[in-house]
């Protein structure tokens, strides 16, 4: 384990070095379209790590020249609004995600039968069947009806939610988590219209799926996503008991892996949990991930309500990867403060517009302000799930206390170093300078402030 450690810290100290030059995740020079449509082939290069800098896998492979945060963009879907309001209806009534086959222009270039569905969970609570389908979560798969169809290279990407106007926290959050050495998502802001609706800006984050996968880890393997409804229980052999649990994104249908960590992690004693699981999870990654969630005060993670997270199964290592996910409550946002979004549905009682809390507001019961660890036997937040996984790792000594000291570093490296700074320093200006029609420099201003009091 102590190697593990070190061996990954020397990777985050290079992902450090890159954000010092604030060059934000996906900031690369943007690649031109060229005509209505395009193909794009399955990268198949390798990374060197999993922090995300890659080497013969190419931007035009990942869709990095839509993904770039240099520039707001526009997704303009002009046709297939009936199908995008069935989809919600059926939602609303049924609780299935159906695709809608729309028509969407991309910065221009137009691209005939994408699909677009829901995306989410607790983001979808509450919608009605005539919500405005341009401020609702959405996965957009130009390659749904048509194979090969991509945007620079880009096939999918899932357009966020968030409880505040400006979805800077987890702008900032995405930064932060790829300069922690962990693997993370792209991000870049768009302005979102549905017919002759007003264009919202929205946050388009990247799909973790094979593109992904291929950037991020290039290497052999599967990728699980924990749904909400589930947890990291051990259901028994049975892969039909896992249907609402996880769902496989990549690779060959195939839960053994899963479920064979599963029973494992729930299970195996003591003694063989503290023996073993170093051999069948990167257990200094799952350190660093459980220290950047507290750091940025995001209680909707492994363990909160959503369930939030996604494992990979190296195959050649033959062990897991946990694999951040959502973090649209980063910096202390709770649910329920919708601040224009997902059916518009007005902000809590006492919470301000833009969603986040007025500093001094009491947290949940056992959640610290700073966002530290929770009290002892205290949940992670409203709803908050008891994870084994967490549990049992947090009870080993020696790795709670690699917690501890991952904590402390991320703190000096990404908060005390100005790297958080900066990256907010970033966003807000992109917003202010391209996106005003969208959204009032007086918000931004505003909600970058409250991020800007938990960075002191």
């Amino acid at each position: 384990m102590d190697q593990d450690l070190r061996t990954v810290s020397r990777r985050r100290l290079l992902s450090l070095a890159a954000l010092g030059g604030l060059t934000l995740v996906g900031c690369t020079a943007a690649a031109g379209t060229g005509g209505t449509s395009s193909s794009g082939a399955s990268s198949t290069g390798s990374s060197a790590d999993v922090t995300g800098a890659h080497t013969s896998v190419t931007d035009a492979d990942t869709g990095a020249g839509f993904l770039a945060a240099d520039r707001v963009h526009t997704v303009a879907v002009s046709s297939g609004g009936d199908s995008l309001a069935a989809a919600i209806a059926a939602y609303t009534s049924t609780g299935d995600k159906q695709w809608a086959e729309v028509t969407v222009s991309i910065d221009g270039s137009t691209y005939e039968r994408a699909g677009m569905r829901l995306k989410g969970n607790s983001s979808l609570r509450g919608i009605s069947a005539t919500a405005a389908p341009e401020t609702l979560p959405w996965l957009l798969r130009l390659n749904q009806f048509v194979d090969g169809q991509a945007h620079d290279g880009m096939r999918e990407l899932v357009i966020r939610s968030n409880s505040s106007t400006t979805a800077l926290n987890e702008a900032v959050a995405l930064d932060l988590l790829a300069a922690s050495g962990l693997a993370a998502q792209r991000a870049a802001y768009l302005a979102l219209s549905v017919g002759d609706a007003s264009p919202v800006l929205r946050l388009a984050v990247e799909h973790p799926g094979e593109v992904w996968v291929d950037r991020v880890f290039g290497t052999s393997g599967l990728l699980y996503k924990a749904e909400a409804d589930g947890d990291y229980t051990y259901r028994g052999a049975d892969p039909a008991a896992y249907d609402e649990v996880f769902d496989q994104e990549t690779g060959d249908s195939d839960l053994g892996p899963l479920i064979d960590f599963l029973r494992f992690v729930n299970e195996s004693t003591d003694a063989v949990f503290a023996a073993e699981l170093p051999t069948r999870l990167d257990t200094a990654a799952l350190a660093t991930y459980l220290a950047f969630q507290e750091l940025i005060d995001n209680f909707d993670d492994i363990d909160g309500p959503g369930n939030n997270s996604y494992l990979w199964w190296d195959r050649a290592r033959q062990r897991m990867t946990v694999v951040a996910w959502d973090h649209n409550l980063a910096f202390g946002l709770r649910p329920g403060t919708v601040g224009g979004l997902a059916g518009g549905q007005p902000p809590a009682a006492g919470m301000p517009a833009g969603g986040l809390p007025p500093r001094g507001q009491e947290p949940a019961a056992g959640m610290p302000r700073d966002g530290g660890a929770p009290a002892a036997g205290a949940g992670r937040g409203p709803g908050g799930k008891s994870n084994p996984l967490v549990t049992r790792f947090s009870a080993v000594a020696d790795w709670a206390a690699s917690v501890a000291a991952e904590k402390t570093r991320l703190t000096q490296a990404l908060v005390t170093a100005g790297s958080a700074a900066g990256s907010l320093q970033t966003w807000s200006a992109r917003l202010t300078e391209q996106a005003s029609s969208l959204v009032s420099s007086t918000v931004v201003e505003q909600e970058a402030a409250r991020i800007e009091a938990y960075l002191r």
